[in-house]
């Protein structure tokens, strides 16, 4: 794939970050956190032209905010839930991007998307369940968060079942992390605390946005095909 120095990169720093993290200097957030987003964005935006990478680059964006704005949330609850809007909005257009993408089978496999909608249902209502006696004022944006997560692991897993491979596995498990990401920062927050979980948290974000991107680009090849 064009440009893989970039993928090269994103991975280097990461281990470089998760590694930090894993020693317990957290305060370097504030430096690296906010440049690894952008490097796996320039990967996306330097290769080829294809009709969703506007959406990609759009969704990447959003995220990168929401990674910003997240590093002040010691400031106050408002940078908290600036952020969750930030990253509402990116699984929103991640949600559109996922629906675009070009499928090879015009009809999904119904007994397994309603095997799996019923498991992400079956989540959906678990961690709801589970964190709203906790949230106090926040009942309502984090429930909105959790359903639109659900909605975009649905698309993701739909697309599992019509996209080509490998790109649908990619992009299906990086929603199923981006799920576990999100899943960890919320029952540390508001549950109970949960040993390194910043660690835990950026491991499977990091994770989750290269697989989506990849997978996309994945689903849209060059006619030479390279790999990252």
């Amino acid at each position: 794939m064009r440009n893989s120095s970039f993928f090269k990169i994103y991975l280097a720093f990461s281990i470089v970050y998760l590694i930090i993290l894993l020693s317990g200097y957290e305060r370097f957030d504030l430096f690296l956190k906010p440049i690894l987003i952008p490097i796996i964005g320039f990967g996306a935006y330097f290769y080829r032209k294809f009709p969703t990478q506007n959406i990609l680059l759009a969704a990447l964006v959003l995220s990168w905010l929401g990674d910003v704005i997240l590093l002040f949330t010691d400031l106050g609850e408002i940078y908290f839930i600036l952020g969750l809007v930030c990253f509402l909005t990116a699984h929103i257009v991640y949600c559109v991007l996922f629906n675009k993408q070009k499928r090879i089978r015009k009809r999904q496999n119904k007994p397994l998307f309603i095997f799996g909608s019923v498991l992400i249902a079956f989540y959906l209502i678990g961690m709801v369940s589970v964190l709203m006696p906790h949230l106090g004022d926040l009942e309502i944006p984090v429930s909105i968060y959790a359903s639109i997560i659900s909605i975009m692991l649905l698309f993701a897993f739909n697309g599992f079942l019509v996209w080509e491979k490998p790109g649908n596995q990619l992009v299906f498990l990086g929603a199923i992390f981006f799920i576990i990401s999100d899943s960890i920062l919320a029952v540390n927050k508001f549950y109970a605390p949960i040993p390194k979980s910043s660690f835990f948290i950026m491991l499977t974000y990091l994770l989750a946005q290269y697989l989506i991107v990849v997978g996309t680009l994945k689903l849209n090849p060059k006619t030479v095909e390279q790999t990252v």
